[in-house]
């Protein structure tokens, strides 16, 4: 199920501009909503609906996500990038397995399991202490806001086996490979949250 935001504006007399249905030079539906006693009217106009995102964010989080995404999939391309975002969102809103403390964007890319890093690059990557290029700000706002795409759909895991991908990691499926990377989701039964938004 997917949340959305919907921007409206009400008016009360039939002389305003958001009788005429525009405002701000765009013209939008009304929807008569009731009649009051003294025989006046509520009229209310939808402005814009927008998706939820999936994770709450500010900038920093964006900045962060893309940077990661670059030092982790640059050689992958934009679409490789993607898939590597879709796993750090995913993460953020898993609540399940090693992810259960983890609930900002932050949070995931500094996580700490085993005494090391979820992501090397935080503490081996030249790449993800460069400033964030535009294009990978994008990128990473467009997984922010809803891109996922197999085979990192709901993955929570990706690794570079450098060689064949293993039909399982840790016990957890494979899901499908994207040049170098190979993706994993949890086992069935085991983390219901990665497939909501």
């Amino acid at each position: 199920m997917s949340a959305f935001f919907v921007y409206i504006f009400r008016c009360v007399n039939r002389v305003s501009l958001c009788d005429a249905g525009t405002r701000n030079k765009k013209t939008y539906r009304s929807y008569f909503i009731n009649n009051d006693i003294n025989g006046g009217f509520s009229s209310y106009y939808i402005v814009g609906v927008k998706k939820m995102p999936r994770v709450k964010y500010r900038d920093a989080d964006v900045d962060l996500m893309a940077r990661m995404m670059r030092a982790e999939a640059e050689g992958e391309g934009k679409q490789g990038m993607l898939y590597v975002g879709n796993v750090i969102v995913n993460r953020a809103v898993a609540d399940c397995l090693d992810f259960k403390d983890v609930r900002t964007i932050e949070d995931v890319l500094f996580q700490i399991q085993g005494g090391n890093y979820s992501f090397e690059a935080v503490q081996k990557g030249d790449l993800f202490y460069q400033r964030a290029r535009s294009t990978e700000k994008r990128l990473a706002k467009q997984n922010i806001d809803n891109w996922r795409q197999h085979p990192a759909k709901y993955s929570l895991w990706y690794f570079n086996p450098y060689a064949a991908c293993p039909p399982t990691w840790y016990n957890q499926p494979f899901t499908g490979q994207f040049k170098n990377h190979c993706f994993y989701e949890p086992a069935a039964g085991t983390c219901a949250s990665v497939y909501n938004g």
